[in-house]
């Protein structure tokens, strides 16, 4: 059986077809991180919203699946506290006033994306295209799941506006994000079993 066939109760993710070391994992998390930072710089506002459409949730989800659940956590985690300091939000944002905020929410909501993706993908759920989707769309519910009441609350706004304010403008883009991570991430496995030989 190779490295990558099908998994087991913990089973790979593409991270770990790198090897294991405190180095690489760190390096892995940092990467991560980097790759939600890369994602807020694409950032389109839809007034009234006080929240931009962004490449982050893409970022987010592609991290917590090729790193697994744990390490993609760690990777947003790490970002929420880069952004305390450096400006990798949105628009190039950063501080506590920005978690605390309107867009509070949809950030704390990375972590517990990353991790339940990164969960599904230890259960192979990134290898086929379905499945795949249905993760992608399952972390960003969990998403607008915890950044919708946040901005209720930060910005004062009863159910149906914090809906059509934080939800309704992104369910397009939602759903074009969950078709890339659907087609990507099984075509990145076909790509390393071919480099694994098997």
């Amino acid at each position: 059986m190779s490295a990558v066939a099908a998994p087991s109760a913990r089973g790979l993710v593409l991270a770990d077809l790198a090897g294991a070391s405190r180095v690489r994992t760190a390096a892995l998390v940092l990467g991560g991180a980097l790759l939600t930072t890369l994602g807020a710089q694409i950032s389109i506002h839809v007034p009234p919203s006080p929240v931009p459409v962004t490449g982050q949730t893409l970022g987010v989800l592609l991290a917590g699946t090729a790193l697994g659940a744990r390490r993609g956590a760690a990777s947003q985690a790490l970002y929420l506290v880069l952004g305390l300091f450096l400006p990798v939000y949105a628009d190039g944002e950063s501080g506590p006033d920005v978690i605390w905020g309107a867009t509070g929410g949809y950030i704390v909501g990375f972590i517990l994306a990353a991790y339940a993706i990164g969960w599904l993908a230890e259960r192979g759920h990134d290898r086929r295209i379905l499945t795949a989707f249905a993760s992608f769309v399952v972390g960003q519910l969990i998403i607008f799941g915890i950044g919708v009441p946040w901005l209720m609350v930060a910005a004062n706004y009863d159910l149906a506006t914090g809906i059509n304010y934080g939800f309704t403008p992104f369910i397009v883009g939602g759903i074009i994000k969950a078709i890339v991570g659907g087609l990507a991430m099984p075509y990145a496995w076909k790509v390393a079993r071919v480099a694994q030989g098997s």
